[in-house]
């Protein structure tokens, strides 16, 4: 089997599972840190002559990261493809379960159990307690997290409230004024897809604890599910405030 993946989560997942059959990826396909494979450009935009050129069994694309007519010109083509679209963390894993499984793998590989173990031990979210937060996911214009999101429900289940998590859209474009206006206990900021920082967010917010997290960990979906709860529980807890 040869497969290409335009979604770096599920480039990751195939990569640490079942690397020989990985044979194209896209340029933001970051892990592992030793990737070794063909390139063929972003994940909005990809050269798809270089993806056809590569004779792929298979396609990985997910709803959000890639556009539908790059899933129809592949499929125009003859090319199967395995379009994603998880919203919520038992979602990503039986998706990952099930992409494996189609890619041969026996039983589920470590990452995955270790994944599954990780989020089930958590308590259940407690409403009363839980911190209420806006999600700038770009700025900009600013773009927060809305309904309905992977991220959205990784932060419910370590006990953050998305203030916009009833928005009809899933990714809102509030003005400063409305973020504020939410009155936060918490900015949670991620370093991707907007790499926001120390000096670069914060102090938007003067004197609302803001938690520069791991985006990655955040909205990823594959082997770094397994560390997420630990590594964003801890940098939830750390949060930076602006005078």
């Amino acid at each position: 089997m040869r497969v290409v993946s335009l979604v770096p989560s599920l480039t990751e997942a195939v990569a640490v599972t079942r690397p020989e059959v990985l044979v194209g990826a896209t340029d933001w396909c970051t892990h592992p840190a030793d990737l070794d494979v063909p390139r063929v450009g972003g994940s909005k935009y990809p050269d798809l002559e270089r993806v056809l050129d590569l004779r792929p069994d298979l396609v990985l694309l997910n709803v959000e990261e890639n556009r539908r007519e790059d899933a129809e010109a592949l499929t125009a083509a003859g090319v199967p493809v395995r379009v994603t679209y998880p919203r919520t963390v038992p979602q990503a894993l039986t998706e990952l379960a099930d992409l494996l499984a189609a890619l041969g793998v026996p039983g589920e590989p470590g990452w995955l159990v270790a994944a599954r173990r990780a989020w089930s031990a958590l308590p259940a979210a407690d409403p009363a307690v839980a911190r209420r937060a806006v999600v700038p996911v770009w700025r900009r214009p600013w773009v927060v997290l809305g309904s309905d999101t992977f991220a959205g429900d990784v932060l419910h289940r370590l006990g953050v409230t998305n203030l916009y998590a009833a928005d009809p859209d899933r990714y809102p474009r509030p003005d400063l004024a409305d973020l504020r206006g939410r009155r936060p206990d918490l900015v949670v900021l991620p370093d991707e897809p907007y790499l926001f920082t120390a000096d670069d967010g914060p102090e938007a917010f003067p004197g609302v604890p803001c938690a520069l997290v791991s985006g990655r960990h955040l909205t990823w979906y594959g082997p770094s599910l397994a560390q997420a709860p630990a590594v964003l529980a801890d940098q939830l807890a750390r949060p930076v405030t602006s005078p």
